[in-house]
């Protein structure tokens, strides 16, 4: 019974060192989340005005089929997969991994551009699709490594709140592929930041230019636009000098944007992950030190009830 309780005051001691532990890393990781969560709800608005840009500009070159705007059967997709450097951040890379997985597996819808026209969405889904990767972070260069694909490039300092012309190289190389035909469809996976406790994993088309994916973000963003008074009005463009240098220098920019604003928001997640998976360590510790406290007084109590028996037993016997 002595070793039990030896042992049991070690255990208990041990996960209060732990719990201290993961209240620390809880109360660094809400500081980082809040200054996390105002870079993203500051870069919103906008992100808002530049996808209503990038939109406008899309219709107004509907007829234009040549650089970032063309439109080509999907034989080769690059994907850039934003997730952390470090672990301890609950489910947030589980579930990156597991959109990536599913979209593996399922590689007949990654074949289809969202801005073509069903016609030729039945004609691409029977080709050969080669899949290669971009990623942000540690984490996920290992895990696309076990799932043995591609790498052609990795920014894991891209991972800590980056600024937009720390993004540049990453949009460079993403437009670069394109123009090239190396790939014919570029996405993002990345994590939606909605609040402390929720967060959706989330895919996107960067290019060709997805007027789908683009309208369908503004949407999901026409509330909080509402909420800080912004008002996108509707506007006819008149593109001068000419489509392809409007391309050259307005359309890299609007790119630009969209991948940096996936990165804080993935970065806006992920310190919202990993505070709520260390509340709920310092919760657990504290659980399970109540629970080692309780079978140790219990087994104390008994010991003492025992101690206090075998003292009336020899005072008795002494009597007789």
């Amino acid at each position: 019974m002595a070793n039990n309780t030896k042992e049991i005051r070690r255990r208990i001691k041990s996960i209060n060192s732990t719990k201290k532990i993961t209240r620390a890393m809880e109360m660094v990781s809400a500081a980082k989340m809040r200054r996390a969560v105002s870079a993203v709800t500051a870069i919103r608005p906008y992100a808002h005005s530049a996808w209503s840009v990038l939109t406008n500009l899309a219709r107004a070159f509907t007829e234009y089929n040549e650089g970032l705007l063309e439109v080509r059967e999907v034989k080769s997709v690059l994907v850039v997969a934003i997730s952390t450097n470090r672990g301890l951040c609950g489910s947030y890379n589980t579930n990156l991994f597991k959109k990536i997985r599913y979209e593996l597996a399922n590689p007949e819808r990654l074949k289809i551009n969202r801005t073509v026209t069903r016609k030729i969405e039945s004609k691409i889904t029977n080709a050969e699709l080669n899949i290669d990767f971009i990623t942000i972070g540690k984490k996920g260069d290992a895990m696309i490594k076990k799932f043995g694909k591609n790498i052609i490039a990795s920014f894991p300092d891209l991972a800590y709140h980056p600024k937009p012309e720390d993004v540049r190289p990453l949009a460079k190389i993403i437009m670069e592929e394109y123009l090239k035909k190396n790939y014919d469809k570029v996405v993002v996976v990345y994590t939606d930041f909605v609040s402390a406790i929720n967060q959706q994993t989330k895919i996107r088309q960067i290019l060709p230019v997805s007027k789908v994916d683009i309208e369908k973000q503004i949407a999901e963003m026409d509330i909080h636009a509402r909420e800080i008074g912004l008002r996108e009005p509707k506007l006819e463009y008149k593109i001068e000098p000419s489509p392809s240098e409007v391309l050259e220098h307005v359309f890299p920019r609007l790119i630009e944007m969209q991948i940096y604003h996936a990165i804080q928001e993935s970065n806006a997640s992920k310190e919202s992950a990993r505070m709520m998976a260390m509340r709920n360590a310092t919760d657990a510790a504290g659980d399970m030190s109540a629970e080692l406290t309780l079978a140790y007084n219990q087994i104390r109590q008994s010991k003492i009830t025992q101690e206090i028996a075998e003292i009336s037993a020899g005072a008795a016997a002494l009597e007789n």
